[in-house]
């Protein structure tokens, strides 16, 4: 794990990592095979407008819990155009369970930054998701567009934490599948 004010590592694939994997699997390191890429916000559980106060211009949301996950990832109730006037922004924070992957995709036309607020966090990308970079809180994290990446939670005890900020104010209506054997796009997300 990279120190601190540290640049990160970047490396060619990791060889204890199963492709398209998911949980890690038990006394190897190593991550075994899970459920497939689910496309569809179907734990989304309350009103996105409910928790927004303002007008005029300015709007806030006070300590969002989470309301929603999508491929391996919980996400806090946070702005986009579901719920203020946005048209260019979507940001919120992102909560990556113990042991979890987000599975390989691509944002399609916009571009994403985050920055890590706990946990240690290794991202697989590129074609064929063969280069990887390790991150951990404290660190801040760019992603251009068009760019395939799978993200794994480090930790089988620990979240990762983030907070997201997309230059898209739909959030995941440009987000489609990649598959990291043939280098295909798959499915597009139906958010």
């Amino acid at each position: 794990m990279p120190a601190r004010g540290r640049t990160p590592r970047i490396r060619g694939r990791d060889p204890g990592v199963n492709p398209g994997s998911g949980q890690r699997a038990a006394g190897s390191g190593q991550r075994a095979a899970v459920n497939p890429i689910r496309l569809d916000m179907s734990t989304e559980s309350t009103d996105l407008q409910e928790h927004v106060e303002g007008s005029n211009g300015i709007f806030v949301i006070r300590g969002s819990p989470v309301s929603r996950s999508w491929n391996g990832i919980q996400y806090k109730i946070g702005m986009s155009a579901k719920n203020v006037p946005a048209r260019q922004l979507s940001m919120n924070v992102a909560v990556v369970p113990p042991g979890a992957v987000a599975y390989a995709h691509v944002h399609v036309g916009f571009e994403v930054m985050l920055y890590i607020l706990e946990g240690r966090v290794r991202h697989e990308y590129g074609d064929g998701l063969k280069q990887s970079i390790e991150n951990a809180a404290g660190d801040f994290i760019y992603i251009e567009p068009g760019v395939p990446h799978e993200v794994f939670n480090l930790s089988d005890t620990e979240p990762v934490v983030a907070v997201v900020a997309r230059s898209d104010a739909d959030e995941w209506a440009h987000i489609v599948t990649y598959d990291r054997s043939t280098g295909r796009l798959g499915d597009k997300l139906q958010a």
